[in-house]
């Protein structure tokens, strides 16, 4: 087993070496800077990429090699993380500050090289710094190598749409008051289609996203999830939707009404255009999976125009009721992978590593030297395993660094626990309230804490969702791999009765999994990619509060983490 799993690895590392001989270099220039834009009836100063809203879209092929050079001339330090982009012997431009490199510093710049071996479909890019993210964003493309095709009939058209959430606020300062005082950050005042927030807002009736299309043909519609902090549903009135791909994984055509999907995930259908001539409206509204949380609870619309459509009124689509959990869950449970399909891979069936990884939100205790102390107002944080995660900010290096120097002390602790510490009712609604919860279940501790894989190890992680505080449907995002996704479910994970309905057959391989709410998902992948790689909620909430762990894949015997590049950014 071990020298089939070295072949491999050996085999891997020559064909990406022939794939960097025979791709194409795709070379971007990305200027980072302060840019006023009109939106909802005022000005507004926003940090965005080459003075655009979304930013730049990249399209390459499969097999090329992408080479970025970020200038950054805004007033904050930040990053750019490729969103699904494996980095192969290129961890050093994954881009989560502190974790695989230090931020670019203002006025400063840094160049990412990655190669795109063995993806196609729709991924996408964006800052990963503070809550930039809500305006320095864009599409990142892969379609297949010349002479290559789809797996699925050929269209007329790509469209890329991505869903975006709008502040009538400085962003920086959003997450800056919402880490500070530990309260949840002000709600957004509007998402958008494309950097545009449609005729439902306010002055913003010339300021709705709008395709033209003509009948009878067929279009690949690209969507993105861009927004910080909320899934939605999503719907054409009176078209149904074929999905054909989801997170840059080709899937089983499936036909569907209405598509879901949580910050960080993409999914692509097919578009036929065979209904009357007319004017139809695609919808965005959030799918709500925690009712009493509160949310901004607008949607967003654009417009698809059939050629020779006249003035009439677009046709509006009936979209879910935003608690839908049920046509949500059965849209994520429902779709497939391609199995023998352009770059299927088979699930691994020999496990090294088992993991059981709760993760939810918690309870802050109230620290003096911080200033923070609002009397009877909980502080809020989040954790896995009972681990709130910290990133390293002025250890003067990265986690990659350090791992790279093989001196990681002081920087993080190899020790991330593989199970809860304590067992109990995880999905429980009222573990919060009742007065026999042992206070270890609510308050969770600061660490900076990961997970270290040797290479080429197959892990399962069962991702359990608690109850505490509240249940709500997390987005958790592994970076550095896709991971096959085995099984899905609500309550408690038993193994008993959950793991015969695994599949291992045609599962849907994801970057991003929607964890059903007060439920369970189950994950598989192999660590044959050196590292430090996070894993974490992609809700731009969360993620400063601690819901993040990381795993520190061992160097292999014949790949290894390259040397650091000499632009690499100091911290």
């Amino acid at each position: 087993m071990k020298r089939f799993v070295f072949a491999l690895a050996r085999a891997f590392a020559l064909f990406l070496a022939c794939s960097l001989a025979s791709g194409a270099v795709v070379e971007h220039i990305f200027n980072v800077e302060n840019i006023t834009v009109q939106r909802l009836c005022r000005q507004q100063v926003i940090t965005a990429v080459n003075g655009t809203l979304p930013g730049p879209t990249i399209n390459a092929r499969e097999g090329d090699t992408v080479v970025v050079h970020v200038f950054n001339k805004s007033p904050y330090n930040l990053t750019i993380h490729w969103h699904g982009i494996f980095q192969f012997l290129t961890p050093w431009s994954d881009g989560p500050e502190f974790a695989t490199q230090c931020p670019i510093a203002s006025g400063s710049s840094y160049t990412y090289r990655f190669n795109l071996t063995g993806q196609e479909g729709t991924l996408w890019w964006h800052a990963h710094s503070s809550f930039l993210r809500a305006t320095v964003y864009g599409a990142l493309l892969i379609r297949p190598r010349l002479g290559h095709s789809y797996p699925f009939p050929k269209v007329y058209q790509e469209i890329p749409i991505l869903v975006g959430e709008w502040w009538n606020a400085n962003v920086v300062e959003v997450e800056q008051n919402a880490t500070e005082t530990q309260q949840p950050p002000i709600e957004s005042d509007a998402y958008t289609i494309n950097g545009l927030p449609s005729d439902l807002y306010n002055c913003s009736q010339d300021g709705t996203y709008q395709v033209k299309v003509k009948q009878g043909k067929t279009y690949l519609l690209r969507i993105i999830n861009s927004a910080l902090n909320n899934q939605h549903f999503f719907e054409v009135a009176n078209h149904t939707l074929t999905v054909v791909a989801i997170d840059a994984t080709y899937t089983n055509h499936y036909d569907t009404k209405v598509v879901v999907l949580a910050p960080g995930q993409t999914v692509d259908v097919l578009l036929r255009t065979n209904q009357s001539v007319g004017s139809y409206y695609m919808a965005f509204t959030p799918y709500h999976s925690a009712p009493l949380v509160q949310i901004n609870a607008n949607m967003t619309r654009g417009v698809i125009i059939y050629e020779g459509a006249t003035s009439a009124k677009p046709i509006m689509p009936d979209l879910p009721a935003q608690t839908d959990t049920p046509t949500a869950h059965k849209f994520y449970t429902n779709i497939t992978g391609l199995a023998g399909g352009p770059h299927w891979v088979p699930v691994p069936r020999q496990v090294d590593e088992h993991m059981f990884i709760t993760f939810g939100l918690s309870f802050d205790i109230c620290r003096s030297d911080t200033g923070v102390c609002p009397g009877p107002v909980p502080l809020f944080s989040a954790n896995m395993n009972n681990e709130s995660f910290v990133l390293p900010h002025g250890k003067g290096v990265s986690m990659l660094e350090a791992f790279f120097r093989n001196d990681v002390t002081g920087v993080y602790t190899r020790d991330f626990p593989d199970q809860p510490a304590v067992v109990f009712d995880f999905t429980n609604p009222n573990i919060t309230s009742s007065p026999d919860t042992p206070r270890e279940f609510l308050i969770a501790p600061k660490s900076t804490k990961v997970k270290t894989l040797k290479f080429n190890s197959t892990v399962q992680i069962v991702l359990q969702n608690t109850a505490i505080i509240a249940a709500e449907n997390h987005p958790i995002h592994l970076h550095g791999f896709n991971f096959h996704v085995l099984a899905q479910g609500f309550g408690n994970y038993n193994a008993t009765r959950d793991e015969p309905k695994f599949n291992f057959v045609n599962p849907q391989i994801r970057n991003t999994i929607a964890v059903p709410v007060g439920g369970w998902s189950v994950i598989r992948f192999q660590a044959n990619n050196p590292g430090v790689w996070l894993m974490h909620c992609h809700l731009e909430t969360h993620l400063p509060w601690g819901l993040s762990t990381a795993f520190e894949v061992e160097n292999g015997p014949s790949i290894r983490v390259p040397p650091p590049p000499a632009d690499l950014p100091k911290c």
